[in-house]
């Protein structure tokens, strides 16, 4: 009898422990952010502000210099004058094989 008594306290004390669930606190939202002031109509223009002064003008810069004149190469010799044959050249076939 007194293993089932303790076996009994036991198993009603396990029992009471596993069901035993925290309490949920409710935690209030946050206050709203207060709203952002809305503009008024806008008021009249006002007066012109004054002209500032013109810039200065920057400075013209120096001209480069000219170049020297190369040097004239010396004329070649006149050909010789042909016998009135032509001779027509034609460039070379591909001979190369095509894929």
């Amino acid at each position: 009898m007194n293993r089932s008594l303790l076996i009994s306290a036991l198993l009603a004390t396990l029992s009471l422990a596993a069901c035993d669930k925290p309490t949920v606190v409710n935690v209030p939202a946050p206050a709203p952010a207060p709203a952002a002031p809305v503009p008024g109509p806008a008021g009249p223009q006002g007066a012109t502000g004054t002209q500032g002064e013109t810039g200065s003008q920057g400075a013209t810069g120096s001209q480069g210099e000219t170049g020297y004149q190369g040097t004239e190469g010396a004329q070649g010799e006149t050909g010789k004058s042909g016998n009135g044959t032509t001779v027509i050249v034609a460039p070379a076939e591909n001979t190369a094989p095509t894929n």
